[in-house]
């Protein structure tokens, strides 16, 4: 990638994070010129041609699939709910979400139960749950690489590949994951994923933004990549179904202490997961 690229990228990235962190308000075109180092007209065709939407488009998809992630892991009203992630009137936001998802918030909270044994996840035993330590994560800047892909081991191996292409010589550099999207609700869209980095690219300039500090259920997964699906149906089948904690919004984190590149053995491998909380 040249040099040209890589600051075309940088801009996109800056106007996606930027839009992320303000999804819930009106955005005016000044504050997307100025983010993006482009004219409006140029970034809504630029951002169109790379994230494959309109940044409205974008905006409101972050409004409702934020608010469906309330509706499932958090007891607020809709209501709040409503007015929370940006709606005026709940009519407004019932409206944008059965457009979206093709049923009403109401009708997404009754279906909380049966959308997840849909994903074969099903209640387990005591014994066999996965509980998580409650901890406090500090903000954490990094470097990334972002993509829509569909949230399995071969597409995010081939992520990092690219990724790791841009090299990073720092031997205490600490990588992360960001999975931005809950693929819970978005069975038959590309989900969003963040390879990140604790420094800068030894090649290549790479955008950065931050990991929000705050409150996290951490779990651990143990063993290759490729099988960390199995803890997340421990975890989305276990506590997750009776805690009295409230999830937030915020994209899941995971963040790879023992990876291929710092261990030889695959048994010896570790990621942690956070999700965070209210």
């Amino acid at each position: 990638m040249d040099t040209g690229d890589t600051a075309h990228l940088v801009r996109v990235y800056d106007t996606l994070h930027f839009v992320e962190e303000n999804y819930s308000r009106l955005i005016s075109i000044k504050e997307l010129e100025k983010v993006s180092h482009y004219s409006y007209r140029n970034i809504q065709r630029i951002f169109k041609y790379t994230c494959g939407e309109t940044i409205g488009a974008y905006q409101q998809r972050l409004k409702v699939e934020n608010a469906y992630k309330m509706i499932l892991y958090t007891r607020e009203s809709l209501s709040s709910i409503a007015l929370e992630v940006g709606f005026a009137t709940v009519a407004s936001f019932s409206k944008a979400f059965r457009q979206h998802f093709g049923m009403a918030p109401s009708e997404a909270r009754e279906r909380k139960l049966p959308l997840l044994a849909g994903a074969a996840i099903v209640p387990r035993e005591m014994e066999e749950r996965l509980m998580p330590d409650i901890m406090y994560v500090p903000p954490v800047t990094v470097y990334y690489q972002s993509a829509f892909i569909d949230y399995n081991h071969e597409d995010v191996e081939a992520l990092w590949e690219r990724f790791m292409s841009h090299q990073f010589t720092n031997a205490g550099t600490e990588f992360y994951g960001i999975v931005a999207d809950e693929p819970l609700i978005r069975e038959s869209l590309k989900c969003r994923y963040d390879a990140c980095a604790s420094v800068q690219a030894a090649k290549g300039k790479l955008p950065s933004k931050t990991i929000p500090g705050g409150k996290y259920a951490g779990f651990i997964h143990y063993g290759s990549y490729e099988t960390i699906e199995d803890t997340y149906q421990k975890i989305y089948a276990g506590w997750i179904l009776d805690t009295h904690l409230e999830f937030a919004p915020t994209p899941i984190i995971e963040k790879y202490i023992k990876h291929p590149d710092n261990t030889a053995s695959v048994e010896e491998q570790e990621t942690a997961i956070w999700l965070p909380l209210q």
